[in-house]
């Protein structure tokens, strides 16, 4: 098993950028596809941004094409998310998630392995 753990959110004015860091332990991420979620305050999870396991196919979701990119550092066993041109309604709770299918992409109910989340808060 792997087990995630997100850090680097925070409130920030709109414009402005964060990274979010997902630190794995256990096992090297390498092992997994790799995604990132979002949870809005009275809505469900939705798919952020998300890698497969080698990492040659990247896939985000509309609302951040152009703005968010997802990276890994294996040597560091960790997940980056790189967010710029931030908007208010990027608020929510981000969670980093990993699979053991190689493709998971943006298919939530892929993914095995959830961090407990770090909160983003983007003010106008």
């Amino acid at each position: 098993q792997v087990q995630l753990v997100e850090s680097g959110g925070g409130l920030v004015q709109a414009g402005g950028s964060l990274r979010l860091s997902c630190a794995a332990s256990g096992r090297t991420i390498s092992n997994y596809a790799m995604g990132w979620f979002r949870q809005a305050p009275g809505k469900g999870r939705e798919f952020v941004a998300a890698a497969t396991r080698s990492g040659g196919i990247t896939d985000y979701a509309d609302s951040v094409k152009g703005r968010f990119t997802i990276s890994r550092d294996n040597a560091k066993n960790t997940q980056y998310l790189q967010m710029n041109s931030l908007k208010p309604e990027d608020t929510a709770v981000y969670y980093c998630a990993a699979s053991e299918k190689s493709y998971a992409l943006s298919f939530q109910r892929l993914y095995d392995y959830w961090g407990q989340g770090t909160q983003v808060t983007v003010s106008s």
